[in-house]
């Protein structure tokens, strides 16, 4: 996710919850932008994996757009949250697990003030201490959660059409547990640490030919008219500055590799 700004710490979960909503539900604007780059990468009746869930504004954008969802959260409160909103919806598949490397279970960091920035990685926390955007940013607890594998959810769920990564630095381990070529995929970059999106490009190039593109921010536009190479989208990375905090890269297969 890409909020970084904190609301004041001594406002409760159920405070830090509604400010979410407030982002990523309340903003019609942006959710129409949403959907409209949504629209362009997926059709109905597509299958589509959303890895770090949060509340759910992209897999209701998904389901709105026909598709079906596997929806992973693994924070236990905001996964309680993302049922209330997509519980009973037909298409949702909603697990309170996380994705990574291999199966079994991790210790998720948690910032109770700011839930969007949960993380698997203690080298994403260690990256966001003292960096500009990032000063008020406390992870204060923890709690263990179960991990899957992009790989075992294809086993259970089918080959996606497309997946959506955001996991504060934990998608490079999220790709580890694929082995096979998708057709489309999304992995968050943060400005902090531009080598977890290098780590996933190099990951995805040892499954297939991939080209890319980026959204930044909460934007979701596209953008460069043309998909980049992996050379050429690194060096967009790399030239983006700091203040550009967040955004995605998009993956689109071009071939698999061979054998």
């Amino acid at each position: 996710m890409h909020a970084t700004s904190n609301p004041k710490r001594t406002k409760p979960a159920a405070s830090v919850i509604g400010r979410s909503l407030d982002i990523y539900y309340r903003d019609r604007a942006r959710t129409a932008r949403m959907d409209a780059l949504h629209a362009a990468l997926v059709s109905p009746g597509a299958l589509v994996f959303d890895i770090g869930a949060h509340l759910g504004d992209r897999t209701g954008s998904f389901l709105g757009l026909g598709a079906s969802v596997v929806a992973l959260e693994p924070q236990p409160r905001v996964f309680r949250a993302l049922r209330l909103i997509h519980g009973r919806s037909p298409g949702a598949v909603l697990l309170p697990m996380a994705a990574g490397a291999a199966p079994g279970e991790l210790v998720l960091h948690l910032n109770p003030r700011n839930p969007t920035v949960a993380t698997l990685e203690r080298d994403f926390i260690a990256a966001a201490a003292g960096a500009p955007g990032w000063q008020d940013e406390v992870w204060d607890s923890a709690v263990t959660v179960p991990v899957t594998t992009l790989d075992a959810l294809i086993a259970r769920h089918g080959t996606p059409d497309f997946v959506k990564i955001d996991v504060e630095g934990h998608e490079p381990a999220v790709l580890q547990g694929l082995s096979t070529a998708l057709p489309l995929l999304s992995f968050e970059v943060t400005m902090i640490q531009r080598a977890a999106a290098r780590a996933c490009i190099a990951r995805l190039g040892m499954l297939g030919t991939y080209e890319y593109n980026l959204s930044l921010g909460e934007e979701h536009r596209l953008l460069h008219d043309g998909w980049q190479t992996p050379q050429e989208i690194s060096a967009t990375l790399d030239a983006l500055p700091a203040a550009a905090n967040s955004g995605d890269v998009y993956a689109r297969l071009v071939r698999p590799a061979c054998g």
